[in-house]
């Protein structure tokens, strides 16, 4: 197949962004238009749909702040070089990213997304900044872009397309799971409203309330420690200078780094494994199946659950169920107490919550019968994300096993008359 070679430069629009003065509530109350940063796209989603800030159209004109259209790609080029997304709608951005618009004589918006995603470490490559990597309008000069055919273009990124679609099919059905049973959780064991014995909301029904010391509760019920539904474990690190403790292992060791960009509710490995030396050398403990992995420090509030023996390292406080326990109450009693966790965090660096904060943090505890009847709604919720999710990472798997094959042409994709 014939390639052409040219600079990104020559087939994108580079588009910089910027920031309003943050010192202007003019330009940041109640904006309307969403403002990128690279915590709204550092996870693996082809797609962004939403920013965590907003700014105005104020703020838009007076700052050297662009818009991006539905489509268009974005890419970090501070700091964390190489994160990559297609809007899904018209954004504005920051000045750590580029947006990227193709020459449609050349190639198209998805080609160069998929092409972006296959090349991070040739794009890693060019960066340079003393104190942290960065690139610049000049990179794209220098990084240079093979294209196939246009038809050919076409061709592979429908193909990924249709992969990167029903991975977010599947994102999209866990996280209304995810919200159907949280909704479940705060009905009952935040707003009492239970079904009581004669199948009425508890407390609007008029069910007893009694004072405790968090506030009043439904009769029956009892204010505990955490430490009393569950064993609070504390994470460890082996010594990096020990290549025993690394080198070939078969034991999965998660890091905060490892949840970051809120991938997916279940784990099963992170990025690295330690040896049973490096275990044994260390703090890390391995965790029974099913124990809620919590990030307590840089930064605090990263939640998962593991769906198979793993450790951690220092940057966790994990709890493991005691028998009668759903590991889901405890997944949403603390994903709803993230914000509370972290206002009683110390440390000078950075904010951390000790071993004994979190073992001390208040539970409302309700009866047997009601975990119980919880647990039997909200497992078949839980199962059904835990397969979904699963079956994303495989197409996730396929999806990077087939890019650089489709990118440079060898596997040969059959035309409409052929298939």
């Amino acid at each position: 197949m014939m390639y052409n070679k040219y600079p990104l430069s020559e087939i994108v629009d580079i588009i910089s962004g910027g920031t309003p003065k943050k010192s202007v509530k003019e330009y940041w109350e109640n904006g309307t238009i969403p403002w990128l940063s690279i915590k709204d796209f550092n996870n693996d989603n082809r797609r962004v749909y939403d920013s965590s800030d907003y700014i105005t159209e104020l703020g838009l004109e007076n700052s050297s702040a662009n818009l991006l259209e539905k489509g268009d790609v974005i890419l970090s080029a501070r700091g964390t070089v190489g994160e990559v997304a297609q809007l899904a709608r018209r954004m504005a951005f920051n000045q750590s990213c580029f947006g990227l618009r193709a020459n449609d004589k050349y190639t198209t918006n998805e080609y160069i997304y998929y092409w972006l995603k296959h090349n991070i470490s040739y794009l890693k490559n060019n960066t340079h900044g003393s104190v942290f990597d960065t690139i610049n309008r000049k990179t794209f000069e220098n990084l240079y872009v093979e294209l196939p055919t246009k038809q050919y273009q076409n061709e592979v990124t429908e193909i990924l397309t249709r992969l990167d679609d029903k991975i977010e099919l599947n994102k999209q059905i866990t996280d209304n799971l995810e919200e159907i049973a949280s909704t479940l959780f705060n009905h009952w064991f935040v707003d009492f409203e239970f079904l009581d014995e004669n199948g009425n909301p508890y407390k609007s029904s008029g069910g007893k309330m009694v004072e405790s010391e968090l506030r009043k509760i439904p009769e029956g019920w009892k204010t505990v420690c955490l430490s009393e539904i569950g064993d609070i474990v504390a994470g460890g690190t082996p010594s990096k200078t020990k290549n025993e403790y690394y080198e070939n292992g078969n034991i999965a060791w998660i890091t905060p780094k490892d949840l970051s960009g809120n991938k997916s509710i279940f784990i099963s490995e992170g990025a690295t494994d330690i040896t049973e030396l490096g275990l044994k050398k260390s703090s890390a403990k391995i965790l029974p199946k099913y124990s809620v992995l919590f990030s307590s420090r840089a930064p605090i509030g990263y939640l998962a659950i593991n769906k198979n023996e793993v450790c951690t390292n220092q940057g966790f406080k994990s709890i493991v169920p005691n028998e009668g326990i759903p590991y889901q109450f405890i997944y949403f009693y603390l994903k709803n107490n993230i914000g509370y966790i972290e206002s009683i965090a110390g440390g000078s660096t950075f904010k951390e919550i000790s071993g004994t904060a979190m073992k001390n943090l208040k539970v409302t505890l309700p009866p047997t019968h009601l975990l119980k009847e919880y647990r039997q709604i909200v497992e078949t919720i839980f199962n059904n994300i835990e397969n979904f999710e699963g079956t994303s990472q495989i197409l996730s798997e396929l999806r990077d096993t087939l890019l650089p094959k489709l990118l440079l042409g060898e596997i040969e994709i059959p035309t409409e008359e052929e298939a």
